[in-house]
């Protein structure tokens, strides 16, 4: 996968491609980073990339040579690339439209500042406008990074194990199951004992009722576009009649 960014501080991602995972994946060339700086296309002696809006209004909007010149430089780099912008006003970004992204061989990510880009730019060399959230951040750096780690973990020996992007939260549409490591017990807390036991359907079992009380309790609107498995069904009916049952022992005191 070919990552370009188009920004006007580049230097941001330095240190973001030399740590960690993405490190890891640049040096096995699962996929490569390139930066590029938009103001090197803008003209004049002071490389200006704003100007004021027309009808007036508060703050500076990004000029479009400038990003058109980096754009076109960019598909010079990557021709059959995705083109992205990441803004508010974007689609919102999840682990579905990461997995779908991961199938592209190359994406553009154009990180827009100020108040925003000119509107021609967005309507005739973009693909698709993408938000990781919605509020506001000084640049689309940031955002990109998002998109660019979340991707990368779909990407084939990105990750260290190949279960490991499928077993994460939101993979199924459900959050993940609780963890526990060494030691045994911490402050008088002891792990449960059925991770111990051996029994990998157990576990699993356990896991997988772990899974669905941290998405009942942090993100109900998960499971409402959920299709419940044969045993998650039996999990969940299982909790009504426990539920039920307490209910019905209260209303006869």
């Amino acid at each position: 996968m070919q990552f370009v960014v188009l920004t006007l501080f580049p230097e941001l991602f330095d240190t973001f491609q030399n740590h960690g995972m993405i490190r890891r994946a640049v040096e096995l060339q699962k996929i490569s980073l390139q930066t590029i700086q938009i103001r090197d296309f803008a003209e004049g002696r002071h490389r200006v990339t704003d100007d004021r809006p027309y009808g007036g209004g508060p703050g500076m909007v990004m000029k479009p040579e400038p990003v058109a010149g980096a754009m076109r430089s960019a598909l010079k780099m990557a021709p059959d690339a995705r083109r992205i912008h990441l803004t508010p006003q974007g689609r919102p970004f999840s682990n579905t439209m990461a997995r779908q992204l991961a199938k592209e061989k190359e994406l553009i990510l154009l990180c827009g500042r100020y108040e925003g880009i000119d509107e021609r730019i967005c309507r005739n060399f973009i693909d698709d406008e993408v938000s990781i959230g919605d509020y506001i951040l000084t640049g689309g750096e940031l955002a990109a990074m998002v998109v660019i780690d979340a991707v990368s973990r779909f990407i084939p020996g990105v990750l260290g194990c190949a279960d490991s992007s499928e077993d994460d939260s939101f993979s199924d549409c459900l959050l993940e199951h609780a963890h526990y490591t060494r030691p045994f017990e911490f402050e008088g807390d002891p792990v449960p004992e059925v991770l111990l036991s051996g029994d990998h359907g157990k576990i699993g079992h356990w896991r997988l009722q772990s899974s669905l009380m941290r998405t009942f309790f942090k993100r109900k609107d998960l499971l409402i576009d959920h299709a419940l498995t044969a045993e998650e069904l039996k999990i969940m009916e299982g909790w009504q009649k426990e539920i039920q049952s307490i209910i019905d022992f209260q209303q006869k005191e």
